[in-house]
């Protein structure tokens, strides 16, 4: 977890939101993150790029004589940079809203801006895209593996979607890696729950824990599961997203790496304009507006692309 920091307030009317916001939005845009999950955390430089070591091998130890040469370790790692990438998200409200009900908008900014967060960076880690579809911010992402296997390949008879699930670790275990986790798509619940033997007998039982709201909680093959939209491309309440079919993705989560800059910039306007996604001009002075402007910054790397193992399904359906 990515310790407490505060979130920096520009021109902020005190009766329009708190002086003080910290932590939260940090800490539950890592819970949200199903990358996030299961990766490990580096730090992050805001104004310089980080060197992350990612450990290629593992360093080799040999038995030596009294005074004879100390053997050479065989193992290696390769150095990572990381450089902060910057993630932001413009909100225009109304000022009536704004200003009569200030506490219902901080609620809703807690709940909103963690889910922005997450939803951009788990999709850059996945796809390597923004979230329009333009390359992403990260040099690496964890599509690029050629490891796959299309879900519905094992018949029921030969153990089905879970034999499918294993034989992927397989592919990534069988080269030498460790398989430590997998992220998936929520359409690949349902499948997974009705997923049964040949005497009909469900094969998984619930894959989340109940009274949690992390995005890692329940198991898959006997390895940590978190859930992400941004696993298929297609997220909620958002209408230019599109499924991609894939629906999963697991390996060795030791060669990826996240770091997460140490404060989140809300400033706020009800003086400045914006361009609307048609290339329409707005007054937040002539229209009443306030607009809410909120950055943060965001690293990734991973290593070998080929420790991981992706899991496609059928676009636009659970399958």
């Amino acid at each position: 977890m990515v310790a407490t920091a505060p979130i920096k307030l520009s021109d902020v009317n005190a009766s329009l939101l708190p002086r003080t916001l910290a932590g939260p939005i940090f800490e539950k845009s890592v819970e949200q993150s199903a990358v996030m999950a299961l990766a490990r955390p580096a730090p992050l430089a805001i104004d310089a790029t980080t060197s992350i070591p990612i450990p290629m091998d593992v360093p080799v130890a040999d038995w030596v004589g009294q005074a004879a040469r100390k053997p050479l370790s065989s193992g290696g790692v390769s150095i990572k940079q990381m450089t902060a990438k910057k993630v932001a998200v413009l909100i225009p409200v109304a000022e009536e809203v704004a200003m009569t009900n200030a506490g219902g908008l901080y609620t809703q900014l807690q709940r909103d801006l963690p889910t922005a967060f997450a939803r951009a960076f788990d999709h850059a880690a996945i796809h390597g895209l923004t979230m329009k579809g333009a390359a992403g911010p990260f040099d690496d992402y964890l599509a690029e593996t050629t490891n796959s296997v299309a879900l519905g390949t094992a018949d029921q008879a030969d153990g089905g979607v879970w034999a499918d699930f294993v034989n992927g670790m397989g592919l990534v275990i069988n080269d030498d890696w460790d398989y430590t986790g997998t992220v998936a798509d929520h359409r690949l619940k349902p499948r997974l729950l009705l997923a049964t033997d040949t005497t009909g007998r469900p094969i998984l039982v619930d894959t989340t824990v109940p009274g949690t709201q992390m995005a890692s909680a329940g198991t898959l093959i006997g390895e940590p599961l978190a859930y992400s939209r941004s696993v298929s491309g297609k997220q909620r309440r958002q209408s230019t997203s599109s499924d991609t079919g894939l629906r999963a993705i697991g390996g060795d989560w030791s060669q990826a790496a996240y770091g997460v800059g140490m404060d989140i910039t809300v400033r706020i306007s009800k003086e400045a304009t914006y361009v609307d996604e048609d290339g329409g001009v707005h007054s937040a002075f002539q229209e009443n507006l306030v607009l809410i402007l909120a950055e943060a910054f965001y690293g990734y790397v991973q290593g070998d692309a080929q420790a991981f193992v992706k899991y496609t399904g059928t676009a636009g359906s659970s399958s």
